[in-house]
C-alpha cells in the first residue's frame, strides 16, 4: 500500500489556544501516525521519523473539526522513506445553527502539508 488515511475529530482537549484553536503540532502528530502505518505496511516495522523537510500550516483547525490526514511514500531508499502528507478539514461544527449542527464540506480545506523522511533500520525490516 502506497497511501494511507486516518480521519478523526478534534476534541476540546486538542484545543490549545483561545476560541478552541488547535495547536498545529497536532497535525504533525497525525502525520506521525500516518507515517507509522505506511512503514508497518511496507517494512513490517514502525521505523523512526528522522526529519521534516517542509511544513506548511495553511488554515486554522478548531475543536469539533473533522480532519483527514493522508500520507504517501514518494521516494524509497535502502532504509529511508520520503513521504508527503496532507491534512484536510472535511466536517465543521455549526454553532450558529445549534450546539450539535455540523456541515460536511463539499470542498475540503487543506489545513497542513508536509514532506518528511522516516528510517527503518535494516536489522528491523521484516519485509
Amino acid at each position: 500500500m502506497n497511501e494511507v488515511m486516518i480521519r478523526l475529530r478534534m476534541s476540546t482537549s486538542d484545543a490549545h489556544y483561545g476560541g478552541g484553536l488547535v495547536d498545529g503540532a497536532r497535525m504533525l502528530a497525525l502525520f506521525g501516525d500516518v507515517a507509522t502505518e505506511l512503514l508497518i505496511r511496507l517494512d513490517g516495522d514502525e521505523g523512526l521519523f528522522r526529519a521534516y523537510e517542509s511544513v506548511e500550516f495553511l488554515a486554522p483547525v478548531y475543536a469539533g473539526d473533522f480532519i483527514e490526514a493522508t500520507g504517501r511514500i514518494i521516494n524509497q531508499g535502502n532504509t529511508s522513506r520520503k513521504m508527503e502528507f496532507i491534512a484536510k478539514k472535511v466536517i465543521v461544527p455549526r454553532p450558529d445553527v445549534n450546539d450539535s449542527a455540523c456541515d460536511v464540506l463539499s470542498n475540503p480545506v487543506i489545513v497542513c502539508k508536509a514532506i518528511g523522511t522516516c528510517v527503518v533500520p535494516k536489522e528491523k525490516k521484516r519485509k
